[in-house]
């Protein structure tokens, strides 16, 4: 199927779930599941677009830093809530105003820890997926999405990262064709073309040996085997993905059952 994004000023990777295809025959609902990047110095217009949507829930993955330095605009008629996937600072994954002045250090860190930004951000990837505290506060995301009255929105700093691995949980718990999981997830890099060539531009001209701007130029985009080791790692130890979310996260049959019923068309 097409992935469409939400034309929304100022915000360029927001979409629905609504009309993606599930094992089951059904489709996911349109206006109930609603992923984004950071909600930060937008235009009023795009507010009350998205007011339009009746959101009544917005869920900020980001940790405080981020949202200090980038706090999320208000919207009617949602409830804020923060849930960080990671519990600090995290090249790559989080972004913060100082984070500038430490990128040379990350990325020789980086280079001489794990050799290449690949095998990094697949190590921070399962650091969020297996991490005793992440997976409790992704329990609790499915809580909310579980517990939403109208239309949920959850978003971290670029909508990639954070956002795209629960994303893949949700779509796999509702039924989603792994492989339109993995086109979900790598769309985001069609959706921030401009943004990150515009990034990278910056990245030219910073004084950065060439090497380690190749890390840092690879952690700007969603490849598609971040989420598929993601995805690997998590059968290798569960099974499936579906007993990753019983089994670490406590989902039970009736969450899930109740989450397609409430979810799927």
């Amino acid at each position: 199927m097409r992935i469409e994004r939400i034309k929304l000023k100022k915000l360029s990777n927001t979409r629905d779930l609504g009309g993606f295809p599930t094992e089951s025959g059904k489709t996911i609902k349109y206006g109930k599941l609603i992923r984004s990047g950071r909600l930060y110095n937008i235009p009023e217009e795009t507010v009350a677009s998205l007011e339009a949507m009746h959101i009544t829930t917005i869920v900020d993955l980001r940790i405080e830093r981020e949202r200090l330095d980038y706090p999320c605009v208000e919207i009617k008629g949602a409830k804020q809530v923060n849930l960080p996937l990671v519990i600090t600072a995290t090249t790559g994954i989080t972004y913060t105003k100082s984070m500038a002045s430490t990128m040379n250090a990350e990325s020789k860190r980086i280079k001489k820890e794990f050799g290449t930004a690949d095998e990094y951000m697949k190590s921070v990837y399962e650091i969020i997926l297996f991490d005793k505290q992440s997976q409790a506060k992704l329990k609790e995301f499915f809580d909310l999405v579980i517990a939403d009255e109208n239309c949920i929105l959850w978003h971290c700093n670029a909508g990639k990262d954070r956002t795209g691995i629960t994303a893949m949980l949700l779509e796999s718990v509702l039924g989603v064709d792994e492989k339109l999981i993995i086109d979900d997830y790598v769309i985001s890099n069609k959706f921030q073309r401009t943004k990150r060539t515009l990034q990278k531009a910056g990245l030219l001209i910073a004084p950065i040996r060439h090497d380690f701007k190749q890390i840092l130029y690879v952690l700007m985009k969603a490849k598609p085997t971040f989420i598929t080791s993601s995805i690997s790692a998590i059968k290798e130890r569960y099974g499936t993905v579906i007993n990753y979310c019983k089994e670490a996260l406590g989902l039970t049959d009736d969450d899930i059952n109740f989450l397609r019923d409430k979810y799927l068309e």
